[in-house]
């Protein structure tokens, strides 16, 4: 398969619109954040902590909607998990744009993060599982590039409608999207898995030698029962906490630290965060094809993150500058948290075609859950330190953390996906 054939697979092509609805409707709170809590009747300090509490209500939606999605595309089908989460955050979106009491909108915004939460790890999996292990990297970084895009839309979108028109196109979007996904195929790793299975079953030869006993498709509690195995998935997890403190402190409060810096002129979260995505759409292509190019998942992933560092400090010492400068600082952001891509294939090729959808899904999700510490620690270091600061030192124990855990982790680039976890 050539590389122009794997870029446009059916399934990349879903995939990618899949995602890039995802992002839309993902992102959409963050840019609408400050307009929608006003129009409910929120001012001052409570836009940023009501907006807050908000973001972690739809982040623990996403956090066990992550585990429910994974066991369901483990045991019932890679194709099951996306059509069932695209329907529930579409019709969850739609619904948001009628809230009219904060208490409503946390309701949606869980129920929101509950289906955003299949997304990204059903069309990785499906997608490295249908792609030669030579041009996997080039699908889920095509996936990815054309899916952040999906934040710089809605921006466009909310800077054109109003917020409650925005999430009823984004609701819109996902229902139409619905319907193309009836062309997409289920994974042929998967169908033989599970083919295997139940011949297994009614073979009634004895083994000579007893094969290995495989873990139950999508046992969730399997990532726990061995050190080894849980390491492992902990690790996956961890490399990743850079991208949702640039995306979830450092872009959704821009205009608390455009203050803070003292800025020639007043900055947007929905001008930040969609700054951030556009480096990030950027930062996805170059990861991704680079991994492939170089052979290696992990030496690209580390010189990310040490750009992402050099990115945050950038960030927070601007002081005094134009917000065209600020926003450059945020595309700059993004760039160098653009492994998103790379980070969600080295979770699925380090595990089994059994746990694969399950842990492709629970990973990214438990990365964006993991927002929530992070804010509290950010909310609990900002009154002594400033919210620069504050900043700065949350944001340095995210980089050392998954530098960390990227060094104990294995090299998959060219891995076989054919095997499972016993």
């Amino acid at each position: 398969m050539s590389t122009l054939r794997a870029v446009f697979h059916p399934a990349v092509i879903v995939g990618a619109l899949g995602y890039f609805v995802d992002i839309y409707d993902l992102t959409l709170f963050s840019i609408v954040r400050t307009q929608s809590l006003r129009d409910l009747g929120c001012s001052g300090e409570q836009l940023a902590n009501i907006g807050l509490i908000l973001l972690n209500t739809q982040m623990v939606g996403m956090l066990i909607g992550g585990i429910i999605f994974g066991v369901i595309g483990d045991r019932v089908g890679r194709v099951a998990l996306l059509f069932s989460s695209i329907l529930l955050y579409s019709l969850a979106n739609l619904a948001n744009g009628f809230v009219h009491s904060v208490e409503a909108y946390a309701v949606l915004r869980f129920l929101a993060g509950l289906g955003l939460a299949g997304e990204l790890g059903g069309c990785v999996t499906l997608v490295s599982e249908v792609l030669p292990k030579s041009k996997r990297g080039y699908g889920t970084a095509t996936i990815a590039t054309i899916g952040v895009l999906g934040a710089v839309f809605g921006e466009q979108v909310a800077r054109h409608v109003g917020w409650r028109s925005a999430f009823f196109i984004g609701g819109g979007m996902g229902l139409t999207l619905l319907a193309l996904r009836v062309s997409v195929v289920e994974s042929g790793l998967f169908n033989t898995l599970r083919s295997r299975e139940k011949s297994s079953r009614f073979d009634p030869t004895p083994e000579t030698t007893p094969a290995p006993v495989a873990i139950r498709r999508g046992d969730f509690l399997a990532l726990f029962r061995s050190r080894a195995r849980f390491l492992r998935f902990a690790r996956c997890i961890l490399i990743g906490l850079p991208t949702w403190f640039v995306v979830g402190i450092l872009a959704t409060l821009a205009p608390e630290f455009g203050r803070a810096l003292q800025l020639s002129g007043e900055v947007t979260a929905g001008r930040a965060v969609s700054s951030v995505y556009l480096g990030l759409c950027v930062g996805d292509l170059a990861s991704g094809f680079l991994s492939q190019w170089l052979g290696s998942r992990k030496k690209i992933v580390c010189a990310f993150l040490l750009l992402t560092a050099a990115a945050i400090v950038n960030y927070l010492t601007n002081t005094g500058a134009t917000p065209d400068r600020f926003y450059t600082a945020c595309l700059a952001l993004g760039f160098g948290v653009g492994f998103w891509a790379v980070f969600a294939t080295i979770a699925a090729e380090h595990f089994g075609t059994n746990l694969r959808a399950t842990v492709a899904t629970t990973v990214p999700n438990f990365v964006r859950a993991a927002l929530i510490p992070i804010t509290l620690a950010f909310q609990f270091t900002k009154p002594s330190l400033g919210p620069l600061a504050a900043a700065a030192v949350v944001g340095a124990g995210c980089v050392l953390i998954s530098l960390w855990a990227l060094h104990g982790l294995e090299e998959t680039h060219g891995r076989d996906m054919d095997y499972i976890e016993t």
